[in-house]
């Protein structure tokens, strides 16, 4: 018999990943992942993705659910699922997102700083001046891994055809390596707060890099986050 693959995926010390359902947006069919981290015994869950049964059990094995974050105001398709699974966890946004989603409970949105619930443990750098949206990119220390959510992509080939394909082409999201998408390139309009978000993040002693959108680059991550950045000098 055939080995399954556990829906949480190990990638370093107290720190999984897991993989969703796709969504479509504009037309594109995008894959989902949300990275768990634990500490104190309790769990930080970045970006959720779809809640199922058995990935709510899988979870819910690790430790308790404390806090729920939505790092871009883009990534909260399934917060509610979890937050009616989860009463007590603390939900956690970016700026703009509880007035969009008055519906969903967020006790506080993120600021440049880690709030008190993490810090020490996880870091985090509001990555601004881009008019699509501002993303939140956080460190897991313990592990080394840095998680960005769209700023930085890489897809498999073979993940888009037909005309998609050329448009993810020509905007880099399916380039060689990773690299943030020509789209968010052209709609940084603030390149000095672009400059010194990078400047914070590069700080970090980064062995691991995760994306939403992509395959974890592992063992050279700060590597790998240098190259998508090249361009903003």
């Amino acid at each position: 018999m055939a080995d399954t693959v556990p829906l949480l995926q190990p990638i370093g010390p107290d720190i999984w990943l897991a993989d969703g359902p796709t969504v479509q947006i504009a037309g594109f069919v995008f894959p989902t992942r949300m990275a768990v981290i634990r500490f104190g015994g309790k769990l930080f869950l970045w970006s959720p993705v779809a809640l199922t049964p058995a990935l709510r059990a899988a979870v819910a094995a690790l430790g308790e659910v404390a806090w729920l974050v939505a790092p871009t105001p883009l990534h909260y398709l399934f917060f509610g699922e979890w937050q009616r699974a989860f009463p007590a966890a603390r939900s956690f946004a970016a700026p703009g997102l509880p007035r969009r989603r008055p519906d969903l409970r967020f006790v506080d949105v993120l600021g440049d700083d880690a709030p008190a619930d993490w810090r020490g443990e996880i870091d985090q750098v509001a990555f601004r001046g881009n008019l699509i949206a501002t993303e939140w990119v956080f460190f897991h220390r313990r592990s080394a891994t840095v998680l960005f959510t769209d700023l930085i992509q890489h897809f498999e080939p073979g993940w888009f055809s037909g005309w998609r394909a050329l448009v993810a082409r020509l905007d880099l999201m399916s380039a060689p390596a990773p690299e943030v998408p020509r789209k968010f390139r052209v709609t940084f309009v603030d390149r000095r707060a672009a400059r010194a978000a990078l400047g914070r993040i590069l700080d970090w002693p980064i062995d691991t890099l995760v994306m939403a959108h992509g395959a974890p680059v592992h063992g050279t991550g700060k590597a790998a986050v240098v190259h998508a950045f090249r361009w903003l000098g």
